[in-house]
């Protein structure tokens, strides 16, 4: 490829480190795609003549035939998927596939072929998480009236409904869905013409090359153009936080899958039995789901480090960019899948989870307001005085509503029979009808809105 300027060949190690082929081979499709949008440019502007494109075509559509049936050939003497495809394209038409690679380097090749591949990963993402939603909501409808203990802290704090719980977690991808679309907004415009970084002085079509292959437009900065690498971060850094949810989802279903809680069975598809204890039935599916973020984040951590520092425009240190991108995705799908199949599957212990919620004086805050609302109480003295019931529900050994009228109203003569209208946990729960909220019509409501938003995003 530069022979005309080293006399010798690189060592064996120096071939080992430089080739990027082993990796880099997944981009094929998108390398031809550019190839042939970048051909079509050049018979079009008469910068090739229009019979040596028209060649150039044929014969990228021979190399991808082989690629799809074969795969690529790994030859770390060529360096990368651009010098096997050149490489094969020339074993298929001969010398007119030198003519390919007029008015382009490498390296405005590279940063296209690397965002359509992003491109691509970004849609695939959306459409994974658009039928995680799809299951979160399909679940929470048919939950919305079921009672379990709401937490903060871990402890049990006042009664919500599963259907609530459920479109928290429809909420966090509804924001990871924006992350990856801006995303995928920020990065539509085409690197090819920029050349090594100082553009080109023949008169390339830019905007017909962005426009054959999907883009907005083409970047308007040549140095820039080969030396961004902000659409794999912004990928990876949505990638990040989507990791996030997924594992705070797994944590909750290892922790209601555990004896103590026992608020949900695992199927056996997403579950691990143990090589010595046979009653055990590990959630081995959202432990790992709950690893793999762990690994994102440090695929991410790890594109940041090697761009801190670099001056513009291209340096080797770039071809490290690719394969955290690429693991982060491939953990990213897996984690997505799992979440979506345990989601669907999963077995409710409801009557469990209404247990739960129907101790730990879950509805002291109901009384609190109740004091507020009928008696007039400023909330602080209400607050004190439900501190005192709960004490003597705790003394007793039973739930509030099971405290007899007369030692509420020796902790506080306000109180009186009405209270105990408010002291359910279906009180409780019914009654928290503000937007937003955990009452079932509430749910319901924003079950409809997102039944609304995913008919119409996807």
């Amino acid at each position: 490829m530069w022979g005309g300027r080293f006399a010798e060949g690189p060592a064996a190690v120096m071939r080992e480190i430089n080739a990027s082929i082993p990796f880099d081979k997944r981009m094929w499709r998108q390398d031809i795609a550019g190839s042939v949008a970048h051909a079509t440019m050049l018979g079009a502007t008469g910068i090739i003549e229009a019979a040596d494109a028209v060649s150039i075509i044929d014969g990228l559509g021979q190399v991808a035939a082989d690629y799809e049936r074969d795969g690529v050939p790994v030859d770390l003497a060529l360096e990368d998927i651009h010098m096997v495809t050149e490489t094969r394209l020339a074993e298929k038409i001969g010398a007119t596939a030198g003519r390919l690679h007029t008015a382009r380097s490498r390296n405005d090749q590279v940063a296209t072929d690397f965002r359509l591949w992003v491109r691509d990963a970004l849609d695939e993402v959306d459409t994974g998480l658009a039928g995680l939603q799809r299951a979160l909501v399909n679940r929470a409808e048919t939950f919305a009236d079921t009672i379990m203990p709401g937490f903060t802290h871990l402890q049990s704090a006042q009664p919500v409904t599963l259907g609530h719980h459920l479109m928290a977690y429809y909420e966090m991808l509804r924001r990871d869905r924006s992350r990856f679309t801006d995303a995928r907004v920020r990065m539509n415009e085409c690197p090819l013409g920029a050349a090594a970084l100082a553009g080109t002085g023949f008169p390339v079509d830019r905007h017909a090359t962005a426009s054959a292959l999907g883009f907005d437009r083409p970047t308007d900065n040549s140095l820039d153009s080969v030396s961004d690498r902000d659409f794999a971060l912004d990928y990876l850094m949505a990638a990040t936080q989507l990791s996030l949810h997924l594992s705070r989802l797994a944590e909750e279903f290892i922790i209601w899958a555990s004896q103590p809680f026992g608020f949900v069975s695992l199927p056996d598809a997403y579950s691990t039995g143990s090589s010595i204890m046979p009653q055990k039935r590990n959630p081995d599916a959202a432990e790992l789901v709950r690893g793999h973020a762990g690994r994102i984040m440090g695929c991410m951590t790890s594109l940041c480090v090697t761009m801190k520092g670099l001056p513009l425009a291209y340096s080797k240190d770039m071809q490290d960019d690719k394969p955290p991108l690429f693991e982060a995705h491939d953990l990213l799908g897996l984690c997505i899948a799992a979440m979506t199949g345990m989601v669907e599957t999963v077995t409710f212990r409801t009557d469990r989870m209404r247990a739960l919620a129907e101790s730990g004086f879950a509805t002291a805050t109901d009384l609190a307001d109740w004091l507020v609302r009928e008696a007039k109480v400023p909330f602080r003295e209400a607050h004190h005085i439900t501190g005192r019931a709960v004490k003597a529900a705790e003394d007793a050994g039973v739930a509030l509503a099971a405290l007899p009228i007369g030692t509420l109203t020796a902790i506080d003569a306000r109180i009186d029979e009405r209270v105990y209208g408010v002291l359910t946990i279906d009180a409780s729960v019914a009654s928290r009808r503000s937007h937003g909220g955990t009452a079932p019509d509430q749910v319901r409501a924003r079950i409809a809105d997102a039944r609304a938003l995913l008919g119409a995003t996807t």
